[in-house]
């Protein structure tokens, strides 16, 4: 038998019911803002955080994670020279330096700091600051352009393009970007997830990114009709096709350029010229393939060499040994040959 019910009115000091539980969007990150690029958006995620998923993901899953295009980096000790070939992508540096080359340029990003890569480009790069206590970490997503041209669009402040175009940046990054990046890993441990949530996270990365200071530069990747989304539409293609014989006439128009302007654009962007772009990919693909212990005959063939002695000399001339002893010595130190930052 139940017993009498007790009843008793609120005092003018007691809490309000509704206000008793934490609001759990104020406990992950507050004030919320929805203003594209908002300074004052201040979540709960630190670098520490994310370094912490990333050191237990790379111990499990290794540079290449289950989800497309998110590597993972962890290093003990500073590294030689990588040469790799960077897709459209975003790198943030949760511990550790690195620096990047393109040309003679150098783009140093340390602890806190991101690089973004807008178009494919060969690229070399080394840690330059790592160790057993305090490793390098880092993370690398890559960017679809078409997810850039579509947040473009829906938004009428971003549809100037800047007036200068780079193809790599750096800049510190913005702090709204450390919470889609923790959801992001935490997805690693949610596999049934990943189809519906991964799209949803890349999107809201790439707007932080575009209300940033990278924004420029990235915006760039969405706007069709500048020089450097035409430029970039072309290294993709090499990038793709890099085994073909490419006449530079049909690259030109594939960017909708004349052939004079389309050398000028390229170098602009790239610091070199399509054959040369097109000769670097292709060396790096090679390197990459001899490092799995491929034959060197088979590989100067695969990638579109039709001489062998040709093929030989140019790999010397850009990684400073022949083609075989290079990849014996590389297979032994185990120095990794990434596609992104």
């Amino acid at each position: 038998m139940d017993g009498p019910e007790i009843r008793r009115e609120r005092s003018a000091g007691d809490a309000d019911p509704i206000n008793v539980l934490p609001d759990p969007i104020k406990v992950k990150c507050a004030p919320v803002h929805l203003a594209l690029g908002d300074a004052n958006v201040r979540c709960m995620t630190t670098l520490s955080d994310l370094a912490q998923l990333i050191e237990r993901h790379w111990f499990i899953h290794g540079r290449e994670t289950p989800i497309p295009g998110l590597l993972i980096t962890r290093a003990e000790e500073p590294t030689g020279i990588i040469r790799s070939v960077y897709r459209p992508s975003f790198c943030l540096v949760v511990q550790g330096a690195k620096m990047s080359m393109l040309g003679p340029t150098p783009y140093h990003y340390a602890e806190g700091q991101c690089l973004l890569a807008s178009v494919d480009l060969p690229v070399t790069s080394r840690i330059v600051r790592a160790s057993a206590a305090k490793p390098y970490l880092a993370l690398s997503l890559a960017i679809e352009p078409v997810t850039v041209a579509e947040l473009v669009a829906e938004q009428a402040s971003l549809q100037s393009p800047a007036a200068a175009f780079h193809a790599l940046a750096t800049s510190d990054h913005d702090p709204a970007l450390r919470d889609p990046l923790r959801r992001l890993l935490d997805l690693l441990d949610r596999p049934a997830d990943q189809a519906v949530l991964v799209p949803l996270i890349r999107r809201e990365i790439v707007w932080r990114l575009l209300g940033g200071t990278l924004g420029p530069a990235l915006r760039q990747m969405g706007l069709v009709d500048t020089h450097a989304a035409r430029i970039g539409r072309t290294t993709a293609f090499i990038r793709n096709h890099y085994a073909e014989t490419l006449r530079v006439a049909d690259l030109a128009a594939l960017a909708g350029m004349s052939v004079p302007g389309f050398h000028r654009h390229f170098k602009a962007v790239t610091t070199m010229t399509p054959v040369q772009f097109q000769k670097q990919v292709r060396l790096q693909e090679a390197r990459r393939r001899l490092i799995a212990a491929e034959d060197v005959a088979r590989v100067g063939f695969a990638i579109g060499y039709e001489s062998l002695s040709q093929f030989s000399r140019d790999y010397r001339r850009l990684f400073g040994a022949p083609p075989g002893r290079d990849a014996a010595a590389l297979r032994a130190q185990l120095v990794p040959e990434p596609a992104l930052p």
